[in-house]
């Protein structure tokens, strides 16, 4: 079969990536397999759901790590706005932490980067017949790391201090009591081992939890 011979029903495929030749290549490699279509490239994460909206991808291929929003707020986004796009998560680093988020946020997959072209197509196709599809070294630390042990509100108070803002600025930002602030901060460091919020940001965005 010819390269350039698709079959009528190719896979449309959104592709998020900030960096312009990671982006390019991806989009390349992927557009020689002869049943895929990469519709959409995009390099900020706020501009995903415009992107699936318009273009209607099958799946939906973003990185974490993104201008404006993570991959991982983008696909919680297409889960709502677009539930027919299937969405894989590929990224450099694969921490368990941002494993658990995935699968929270509806992904179908999740896969580093450094594996081959074509055992990314093959998710591909994989994620579209209705399976999980998620890097076996990962899905092990994953599961002896164990769940993310802070709270929602502990991640959201971690995130607004990891500027090193003041206790009065966090609590602005979030609308917060200081002393609620300064309660929420102790309990995150205590929860992830650390002498401090800023020890405790770094550990949080270690284990993948922010």
């Amino acid at each position: 079969m010819p390269r350039d011979h698709r079959p009528a029903k190719s896979i449309r495929v959104l592709l998020a990536e900030d960096q312009r030749m990671m982006r390019g290549a991806l989009a390349l490699l992927l557009g020689m397999e002869p049943d895929i279509t990469v519709v959409a490239q995009v390099a900020a994460g706020d501009a995903i759901v415009d992107a699936a909206l318009l273009h209607r991808p099958d799946v939906a291929l973003l990185d974490i790590e993104l201008p404006g929003i993570s991959g991982l707020d983008a696909a919680a986004q297409l889960h709502d706005e677009t539930p027919d796009c299937r969405v894989l998560i590929l990224t450099t680093i694969g921490r368990p932490g941002y494993l658990h988020r995935a699968m929270e946020a509806g992904a179908a997959g999740f896969l580093v980067k450094d594996g081959p072209v074509e055992e990314l197509a093959a998710a591909i196709r994989r994620v579209l017949t209705g399976e999980t599809v998620i890097d076996p070294a990962l899905a092990a630390a994953s599961l002896s790391a164990g769940p993310n042990p802070l709270t929602a509100r502990e991640c959201e108070v971690l995130q607004a201090s990891a500027d090193g803002v003041t206790v009065a600025d966090v609590a602005d930002r979030l609308h917060l009591s200081e002393s609620t602030v300064r309660n929420h901060l102790s309990a995150a460091i205590g929860k992830t081992g650390t002498r401090n919020r800023m020890e405790a940001v770094r550990e949080a965005r270690q284990q993948g939890w922010l």
